[in-house]
């Protein structure tokens, strides 16, 4: 019984010192495989940073495409991405800003765009305006093509500054 136990814990520390091994060398790919590699700039995005001093309301918005037809499902998988990817950017560029929408109750509102370009038209009109913006890209092992680019995150930021980039679109 005692060896037993030894064995078993031999076989779990090396499992677990060749998996943390195995992941240095491979890097964050999984991580990557959702995210616009273009992408990689947003740590030095904010021009002028947005200060939330000067802000009552705060939200974070998340463009879908609606011409990839995907299932609620996987909009729900691609949404939690492209949230994580903008609070990622914000704990690094902007974290008073991220703080101020996390006291305002973190809120998220999906939109829909048609297509891919107004999706690209939205992140350049978004960045121009100081706001984060990150695109997901799908890995494509169910709904999509690999590499189709399936929501984008704006935000979080200050509701005045977002509306005016988003302001016309609908809700999805």
């Amino acid at each position: 019984m005692v060896n037993e136990y030894y064995t078993l814990l031999a076989v779990a520390s090396v499992s677990l010192l060749i998996g943390l091994f195995l992941g240095k060398i491979q890097g964050n790919s999984s991580y990557n495989d959702f995210v616009d590699s273009s992408d990689d700039e947003t740590l030095s995005l904010i021009p002028g940073q947005i200060n939330p001093d000067h802000f009552d309301e705060f939200k974070l918005v998340l463009l879908i495409r609606s011409d990839l037809g995907m299932t609620k499902g996987k909009v729900a998988a691609q949404c939690s991405h492209a949230t994580l990817a903008c609070y990622k950017i914000l704990q690094k560029t902007n974290p008073q800003l991220l703080r101020a929408w996390e006291i305002s109750g973190q809120p998220k509102i999906t939109l829909k765009v048609k297509d891919y370009d107004e999706l690209l038209s939205l992140k350049e009109k978004a960045r121009e305006s100081g706001l984060c913006a990150r695109i997901i890209q799908d890995a494509g092992h169910t709904q999509v093509v690999p590499g189709s680019a399936t929501v984008l995150g704006i935000g979080p930021g200050p509701v005045a500054i977002i509306d005016n980039v988003t302001g016309h679109l609908k809700l999805y």
